[in-house]
């Protein structure tokens, strides 16, 4: 008798089979609480607003679909493995010549090694000169 004198007393009322929301509005399963801010001129929001009013969206929304939506290209440049090794070939060529040319500078006369440095130097030069117009043609 007393678990019947309860139920009547109870302001809450169990749900009717089949239905689990008694009413209110209804629960996002993945909250959004987390705030972007982006920087731009007035001008810029304005064209932002407009372009979300046009479309019947809010500014966030259109945002947020914009950024997630929009597949942007993006280009990695990379170059061949004969223009990397070219590349390397002509940076150590330059650092011989910048030490050659200090010495120079400074008074100095070449030695007999240094002379032969200079001199394949200039062949790889003109073999890597050779190389990129092969393959630049």
């Amino acid at each position: 008798m007393e678990s019947a004198v309860k139920k009547t007393i109870s302001t809450k009322h169990p749900a009717p089979a089949g239905r689990v929301n008694r009413g209110g509005r209804p629960q996002v399963p993945h909250k959004r609480r987390t705030a972007v801010s982006v920087m731009c001129t007035l001008i810029e929001k304005k064209i932002i607003e407009a372009n979300a009013k046009r479309v019947g969206m809010n500014p966030s929304v259109f945002l947020r679909n914009l950024g997630l939506n929009t597949r942007i290209d993006v280009r990695v440049k990379t170059l061949p493995k004969p223009v990397l090794e070219m590349r390397g070939t002509l940076n150590h060529i330059a650092a011989n010549l910048n030490q050659i040319a200090r010495r120079r500078n400074r008074g100095d006369d070449l030695n007999a090694m240094e002379r032969a440095l200079l001199d394949q130097d200039m062949r790889s030069l003109r073999a890597l000169v050779k190389n990129i117009n092969t393959y630049v043609s």
